[in-house]
């Protein structure tokens, strides 16, 4: 198995990817590539068993509809709610909300925060995937799925804040050290030391990670009511076991 991760950012200069070949219950970090633009990001998610992006897929279904009435000059207010509290809905999407009651972190707004910006270079990925072939399932199902970093590394047990920017290269090198010691079957190689001082490039071999462990079912996937939302938002895949069975070979 090959898995692929994806640190999207809105240009290349910021975006990182990652390759982890799996084998005999290891994980083989083949190559990591800092600066991707987006023919090698397709060109990696086509080659790839799965690919895990850190990037939201979609915008929350309410802001769409807002946004389509305030184009027609119809928008409605719900009447008794605070401000705050029915923008809520508009600002975070489904699963936006399910991650922070899990996990206690709040993924960045795509409709409030700059991260739009790197969603609308997902978009047009994700179409170029869908004409080569590979339409993708925002709930994660097929060959890409949804991944948040940060989450899964608070999961894991690992640090998860505090490790961005050039400022916080001794909080990155930390990271690394704990990862290893967690993942003694992870085989950072010659890239080790990139990924101590590109906190990009960690970022897509946790998002690599994440993409394994969907690809074994060990994520959480969209129930009920949610799956019917996550089909245009997306859904954020969280892990739902320890690191160390990710080197299973299932």
């Amino acid at each position: 198995m090959l898995t692929v991760g994806i640190d999207l950012a809105a240009e290349a200069v910021r975006t990182a990817v990652a390759w982890l070949d799996w084998s005999a219950g290891r994980g083989r970090l083949v190559r990591v590539e800092v600066g991707a633009d987006d023919a090698l990001i397709v060109e990696a998610v086509m080659g790839a068993s799965k690919a895990g992006v850190d990037c939201p897929l979609g915008w929350p279904d309410r802001f769409v509809d807002f946004v389509t009435a305030h184009r027609a000059g119809h928008v409605q207010v719900p009447e008794g709610l605070a401000g705050r509290a029915w923008r809520r809905d508009l600002a975070l999407r489904v699963t936006d909300q399910v991650v922070h009651a899990q996990t206690g972190l709040t993924p960045l707004s795509v409709s409030a925060d700059r991260i739009g910006h790197a969603t609308m270079r997902c978009a047009a990925l994700l179409a170029e995937l869908a004409r080569r072939g590979r339409p993708v399932d925002r709930r994660g199902g097929g060959a890409v799925v949804e991944v948040y970093p940060a989450a899964c590394l608070k999961r894991w047990g690992l640090p998860y804040r505090g490790y961005k920017r050039a400022a916080n290269l001794t909080e990155l090198g930390r990271l690394a050290d704990r990862l290893l010691e967690a993942a003694p079957w992870l085989e950072l190689g010659g890239y080790e030391p990139l990924c101590r001082a590109s906190d990009d490039a960690i970022d897509a071999v946790v998002s690599a990670l994440a993409a394994r462990a969907s690809a074994l079912g060990l994520v959480t996937v969209p129930a009920g009511e949610q799956d019917g939302v996550a089909r245009t938002e997306g859904w954020i895949a969280l892990p739902t076991t320890p690191l160390d069975h990710l080197a299973t070979d299932g």
